[in-house]
C-alpha cells in the first residue's frame, strides 16, 4: 500500500523554523542600521566578523573534537574528517565567490534600489530555481506535490508582498540584481550539498565565506573609508553583531545542515515563509500595515510549505521466509 503522510516535526524542521525567525527579523534590523552605515560598509563588516567567528570555530573543533569511534553523531555537523584536497579548495573558492560575494552584491545592491516587496517576491522564487537545478542534476526527485506546494507558496507570496510592487528605472536595476542573488543562492545551495558529501556544514560554510569576504571587502573599501566610526550608535553595533552571529553564522550553518538532512528542494521551500515573518516584524517595529490580502497570502504560503513536506509512504518490504 502507498499513501501520503505528513511527517512529524523533526529536529531539522525546528532548526529551519528558528532560521526563519532569524532571517525574517534581520530585514528590519539591517534596515535600521542602514540609516547610519552605508549598505556596502555594513555588509563588509558583518561578513568579516562572521568569517572570523567561523574560522575560529573550525580551528577549535578540529583541535579539540573527539576523533575516536565513540564521537557523538552531532560532531559530523561541525568536524570534517576527510582531508581537503586541491579540488575541494577550488570548489570552496567557487562557492565563496558565488554564494557570498556575488550573492551579497545582488542582495544588498538590489534591496537598496528596489522596494522590499519586489525584493522579497523575487527572492521567493529561490525554491523554484533550487528545485529545478536539483532535479536537473538528479539529486532530488521533483514530485508533483513539490510543484503544487511551491506554486501555492509563490501565489501566497505574491499576495503578501507583490501586489504593490513599484516599477521604475532604478527599481528595475534593483530587481535585476535581486534576480542575480536568486541564481547565486541556487548554485550555492545545490553546490554546497555536493561538498557536504565529504565535509561538514561548518567547514563548507565557514571556508567558503572566508573566500567570499575578501573580494567583497575590496569592493566595499571606499564605503568603509567614508564611514564615520564615532557617529555609529551602540544599537547599530548591536545590529551588526546580531546580523553577523545569527543571520550569517548560525543561520548559514542551520541551512546547510537542513540541506544535507532533507535535501535542497525541501529545505528551500521554507524560505518562502521568511517574508511573512519580515512583514510581521516590520508591522510591529516599523508600523507597516497588514491587510486582508496579506493575511490570505500568509495562509497560502504556510499551506504550500505543508504540502511540499508531504512524503510518499513506501511499500513495506516483506521479510524473507
Amino acid at each position: 500500500m502507498t499513501g501520503t503522510r505528513i511527517p512529524g516535526l523533526s529536529r531539522t524542521d525546528a532548526l529551519l523554523l528558528l532560521l526563519i525567525l532569524i532571517w525574517g527579523s534581520n530585514y528590519s534590523i539591517v534596515k535600521h542600521a542602514f540609516r547610519e552605515v552605508e549598505p556596502a560598509a555594513f555588509n563588509a563588516l558583518r561578513l568579516g566578523l562572521a568569517s572570523v567567528a567561523f574560522l575560529v570555530a573550525i580551528a577549535f573543533v578540529q583541535r579539540f573534537a573527539n576523533r575516536g569511534p565513540d564521537a557523538p553523531s552531532w560532531q559530523n555537523i561541525l568536524r570534517t574528517s576527510a582531508p581537503l584536497t586541491r579540488a575541494d579548495w577550488l570548489k570552496l573558492a567557487g562557492l565563496g565567490l558565488v554564494g557570498h560575494f556575488l550573492y551579497q552584491l545582488g542582495f544588498v545592491g538590489g534591496l537598496s534600489r528596489t522596494s522590499v516587496s519586489n525584493s522579497s517576491l523575487i527572492l521567493g522564487a529561490s525554491p523554484v530555481t533550487v528545485t529545478l537545478l536539483s532535479g536537473a542534476l538528479g539529486e532530488d526527485p521533483v514530485r508533483r506535490h513539490h510543484w503544487i506546494g511551491v506554486a501555492l507558496s509563490m501565489l501566497g507570496l505574491y499576495l503578501v508582498v507583490g501586489r504593490d510592487a513599484e516599477v521604475s528605472p532604478e527599481g528595475l536595476v534593483g530587481d535585476a540584481l535581486t534576480g542575480l542573488a536568486v541564481l547565486c543562492w541556487t548554485v550555492f545551495t545545490v553546490g554546497g550539498r555536493r561538498m557536504m558529501a565529504r565535509h561538514s556544514p561548518l567547514a563548507v560554510t565557514g571556508l567558503s565565506m572566508a573566500f567570499g569576504v575578501v573580494p567583497y571587502t575590496i569592493f566595499a573599501w571606499p564605503a568603509l573609508r567614508r564611514l564615520d566610526w564615532a557617529a555609529v550608535s551602540w544599537p547599530t553595533w548591536v545590529a551588526l553583531v546580531y546580523s553577523a552571529m545569527f543571520a550569517l553564522c548560525l543561520s548559514y550553518l542551520i541551512w546547510y545542515v537542513a540541506v544535507r538532512q532533507i535535501g535542497s528542494a525541501r529545505a528551500s521551500v521554507y524560505s518562502n515563509v521568511i517574508p511573512i515573518v519580515a512583514m510581521a516584524v516590520a508591522s510591529v517595529f516599523l508600523d507597516e500595515p497588514i491587510g486582508p490580502a496579506k493575511i490570505l497570502g500568509a495562509a497560502a504560503v504556510l499551506t504550500g510549505v505543508g504540502i511540499a513536506r508531504l512524503e510518499r509512504r513506501r511499500p513495506a518490504i516483506p521479510a524473507e521466509e
